[in-house]
């Protein structure tokens, strides 16, 4: 028994439970972990039929599995995201460390606390904010905030130093009340703290009302300066409210989720308050193994449990599978109700559309058009198992009207880029009536007995053919590839109902979507609509060189009825010839009509004179 086979019935004994199912490789290191809401059709799932390349190369290095039963489904997305910090697997999708975005810190059980920044936030009964932006702009907020409250921003520690030197030049200045006095004292500095606090949470507008009554009462009793003082720090708290919006961000009522796959993958949240954009943070990664919803919801676990402040509502992309578990999960952590929404109409769709602009951008951003080519290129490679890299891509289809003008077209793509000057086009010679499959067989025949020959238009042999068609267009080609001793990967390209690329397809009719990768499934709708072009605009020009295109000048004059005129008199000259009865006798009157009147116009001038092609008889 092989051990895909010992897996797959180890598997098959599972019951039909929730839980957390835990890959081990052959040193017992976890590789994996993923919930399921029934574990024995969920790990089942990994030892049979084909995956996608990443989850493919997982599978080959499981040499083991554990699982954990759960109560509940919810149970289970906790215990994941415990086991996923935990263990940190290398196939599990993982946001990057946080280095670089700072937490503020706050411990009330200092007489004179202080707000510091750090790095991690930790269990230690003090209070975090954030994470923020980078370490100098959170160091600019603090210090603004700490100006607008009269908080100290020296290095004295109180009550350690209160009476020991006289006041520092901020005091002098008013930019500090002078704690370092021992007046005012504790109370009045834990009041002050509470009102930074407030900034912190985003409540800032709160902090303006309190002072602001403050002031007119201060104004009432003819206390003018301190009510001059108090206007001045509205004026601050305002300021600081506009210029530093990453403070509210801790706060945001409302998060946009956006995600998006490319030569990286990008996780955007942008953070909005009262409906204006008031931050943003960003992760690229890796191409995940899990398929997006999965992604999706392991990447806003890991967010916001490094998060204190959670918003009211999460804007999602699209829904997920663990929707309700995940609402419950951050109600519970926030302490308070948190909504996942996927919105349908207004202002959060903008909001949600804008995270995904977002997204893409810092993926362009971080990527040259190169490295986007190149990683695209491996996608595909992975996807169909190619042995070898798809550096040149070779791809055919054909064109004809009825049994009229049989062209095939062949273009190329190295490294997904249109390489014009090996372009090829072929008219068919064998095929004397319409037969796609007998064209594609002429046509790979053709091409590649000359790269056989050493023809030197022909002597670069591709990585890959694409074949516009499905799978019996596929076979086609493998069957000319064969007969002539070659073996090259053969791909269909199938359309869905609007023409446009649905997906790859093999000669055995197992299709491979391309549609999870947006680049990928945009690399091959343009090679696919370039081949068609290049095989249309070849048989157009096939068609207008073609004994009888004289007639294809006369306004209502098709293929069809230029067919008919010509089966039934022979030659341009017997039409020209020809009365309108007569005509009419071959199409129909109102054709009949248009044809005699460009043969012999109205105002009395004289035909045209008989060209070599009104000589010449139809084939």
């Amino acid at each position: 028994m092989t051990k895909l086979e010992e897996l797959r019935e180890k598997a098959n004994r599972l019951p039909l439970l929730p839980g957390v199912y835990i890959m081990l490789d052959a040193s017992s290191q976890v590789i994996y972990v993923g919930k399921a809401k029934r574990l024995k059709n969920r790990v089942t799932s990994y030892f049979r039929g084909e995956h996608l390349p990443k989850v493919a190369a997982m599978v080959a290095k499981v040499d083991d599995f554990n699982v954990i039963i759960a109560e509940t489904e919810f149970e289970a997305l906790v215990l994941e995201n415990s086991l996923i910090k935990r263990h940190k697997p290398h196939y599990n999708i993982l946001l990057k460390d946080d280095k670089g975005y700072p937490f503020l810190r706050l411990d009330p059980r200092e007489s004179y606390a202080r707000l510091t920044l750090v790095n991690r936030f930790a269990q230690d009964g003090a209070r975090y904010f954030g994470p923020y932006g980078g370490r100098g702009q959170t160091n600019a907020v603090v210090d603004t905030l700490s100006k607008a409250l009269g908080l100290p921003t020296c290095g004295r520690k109180f009550p350690r130093d209160i009476g020991k030197d006289r006041p520092c030049l901020q005091f002098q200045l008013g930019q500090c009340r002078g704690w370092c006095r021992g007046e005012p004292g504790e109370a009045e500095y834990r009041a002050a703290m509470e009102r930074a606090i407030l900034v912190l949470e985003g409540k800032s507008a709160q902090l303006r009302a309190q002072l602001q009554q403050e002031m007119e009462k201060a104004a009432e009793e003819l206390r003018f300066e301190e009510a001059a003082r108090l206007r001045d720090r509205i004026r601050a708290i305002e300021t600081l409210g506009n210029r530093q919006r990453v403070i509210a961000a801790a706060r945001s009522d409302t998060d946009a989720i956006g995600f998006q796959r490319g030569a990286k993958s990008c996780f955007s949240v942008l953070h909005y308050t009262d409906g204006d954009l008031s931050g943003k943070d960003f992760n690229l990664l890796e191409d995940p193994t899990e398929e997006d919803g999965e992604a999706l919801s392991a990447l806003l676990r890991q967010y916001y449990s490094n998060r204190t402040a959670y918003p009211r509502t999460v804007l999602l992309p699209f829904p997920l599978d663990d929707q309700a578990e995940l609402e419950e999960y951050f109600s519970q952590m926030a302490d308070h109700r948190v909504y996942l929404e996927v919105p349908q109409r207004g202002d959060r769709v903008r909001f949600v559309e804008k995270a995904a602009v977002n997204a893409r951008e810092e993926i362009l951003r971080s990527t040259t058009a190169e490295q986007r080519r190149s990683k695209t290129l491996s996608w595909l490679q992975e996807a169909l198992q190619l042995t070898d890299f798809p550096h040149r891509i070779e791809a055919y289809d054909i064109s004809n009207t009825g049994n009229v003008g049989i062209v095939s077209s062949m273009t190329v793509h190295v490294d997904g880029k249109p390489l014009k000057r090996d372009y090829r086009k072929f008219h068919m010679k064998d095929i004397e009536s319409q037969d796609d499959y007998g064209s594609m067989r002429e046509t790979i025949t053709r091409r590649f007995r000359r790269y056989l020959e050493g023809d030197e238009k022909f002597g670069e042999k591709p990585d890959v053919l694409f074949i516009d068609g499905g799978p019996v267009h596929a076979a086609a080609a493998e069957s000319a590839l064969s007969e002539l001793g070659l073996s090259l990967p053969v791909f269909g390209m199938v359309k869905d109902d609007r023409h446009r690329t649905r997906a790859l397809v093999t000669s055995e009719g197992r299709e491979i979507g391309i549609q999870a990768n947006p680049a990928a499934f945009a690399l091959v709708g343009r090679i696919q609509e370039e081949t068609h072009r290049f095989a249309i605009e070849y048989h157009r020009s096939l068609r207008d060189s073609v004994p009888g295109s004289t007639l294809n000048k006369i306004p209502g004059v098709g293929e069809k009825r230029r067919n008919e005129l010509l089966r039934h008199f022979g030659t341009v000259k017997a039409i020209r010839a020809a009365s309108e009865e007569e005509l009419a006798a071959a199409v129909p009157r109102n054709t009949a009509r248009a044809v005699y009147s460009y043969f012999h116009p109205e105002n009395g001038g004289s035909p045209e004179e008989t060209t070599e092609e009104e000589r010449e008889e139809t084939p």
